[in-house]
């Protein structure tokens, strides 16, 4: 395997992971809970799910860059020779990343709290601030793959 051709699985993996993920919770998972749990069971649910799927993520968020960076640099070596499609993918992954973090750092943590305090209300609200940031970064990880797939001329 040439080592282009192994950061290119490895890259393909972990967007597969992380974007996978998202769409099995958002299409899957998440209409499933809301048809046979209350939102105690729910909400607990989706605490260990984000528990258990957060950790994947930040597995993808770390061979992402190092593979893509990879790859730029054995396809187009400088940074400025990389088609513009490149550096679109790039900014989208910062995105994704900075949502990514605002799940983590901010509506996990208050999830969590809303969970131990039994606050069922605001931990439905918090729930649905985490569906509409995970329903974006879905959107832009779709969008991301249509254009690694695509490699439009910009």
């Amino acid at each position: 395997m040439t080592p282009f051709a192994s950061h290119y699985a490895l890259h393909v993996l972990a967007a597969v992971l992380w974007v996978g993920g998202m769409f099995f919770a958002w299409m899957v998972l998440r209409p499933a809970a809301v048809a046979v749990l209350q939102a105690p069971e729910r909400l607990r649910l989706w605490a260990e799910v984000f528990r258990r799927f957060v950790q994947w993520v930040w597995i993808a968020v770390a061979v992402l860059p190092i593979s893509g960076i990879g790859m730029w640099h054995l396809r187009f070596g400088a940074m400025a020779s990389a088609p513009r499609y490149v550096h679109v993918m790039t900014g989208l992954y910062l995105v994704m990343l900075a949502l990514f973090l605002r799940l983590v750092l901010l509506q996990l943590p208050a999830l969590r709290r809303a969970i131990e305090g039994q606050d069922w209300p605001a931990g439905g609200a918090v729930l649905g601030k985490i569906r509409a940031l995970v329903g974006l970064n879905l959107l832009l990880g779709m969008a991301l793959i249509a254009i690694a797939t695509a490699r439009p001329e910009f």
